[in-house]
């Protein structure tokens, strides 16, 4: 069953990326129904190698305020909601029970080059459907890059064994922040139909 028009606008067609946030707070309630859609999104052998950490206090988010570039600082601390959105390299320990069809942990578990490929590109597909997530559930969604990745481990993930990707920030997005909208190439720029 295709989306209606409303849906699809919602998702991609009138959806921006916020740079400017309104006051509406965004509840724990929002962030854990925004995990538990964006979790089924597909992954390689259901490996699911995404980590967030959803920096919503005053305190985390001064504590990220060292590894922002100047242009990310602003509109980062007035986000109610900064995401780093991470992988997990040693996620394939998850894999018996995600996967317990075959013994997929074997595939990654001696191979570490393999894993992080895996890890990262999963995990960055993951951060996307967070975005996508968000936007459907009435979120807006201004996405990053422009920080000091290892800053960011050392700070909040070293610990946990994760690396960072890049960030999201989350809420309810003030039209006043909004640029012009950029071009996008044309499908026979990006596409070819063999």
């Amino acid at each position: 069953m295709a989306l209606d028009d409303a849906a699809l606008d919602a998702l991609f067609r009138s959806a921006r990326t916020h740079n400017a946030w309104t006051d509406q707070a965004v509840t724990d309630d929002e962030l854990r129904a925004l995990y538990d859609l964006l979790k089924f999104g597909p992954t390689s052998a259901n490996a699911s190698p995404a980590r967030f950490l959803f920096l919503r206090t005053p305190e985390a988010k001064q504590k990220l305020k060292s590894a922002l570039s100047a242009g990310n600082m602003e509109k980062t601390m007035a986000a109610p909601v900064t995401v780093i959105v991470a992988h997990d390299p040693k996620f394939y320990d998850y894999l018996p029970r995600l996967f317990p069809h075959a013994d997929a942990r074997a595939w990654f578990a001696g191979n570490a080059e393999l894993a992080e490929e895996t890890a990262f590109r999963n995990g960055t597909l993951q951060g996307a459907y967070l975005i996508l997530a968000a936007r459907a559930l009435g979120l807006d969604a201004g996405p990053m890059s422009g920080f000091d990745r290892a800053k960011v481990d050392e700070l909040f993930l070293d610990d946990r064994g994760w690396k960072s990707n890049f960030l999201v920030n989350l809420g309810h997005g003030d039209p006043a922040g909004l640029f012009e909208r950029s071009p996008r190439l044309y499908f026979d720029e990006a596409a070819i139909l063999l």
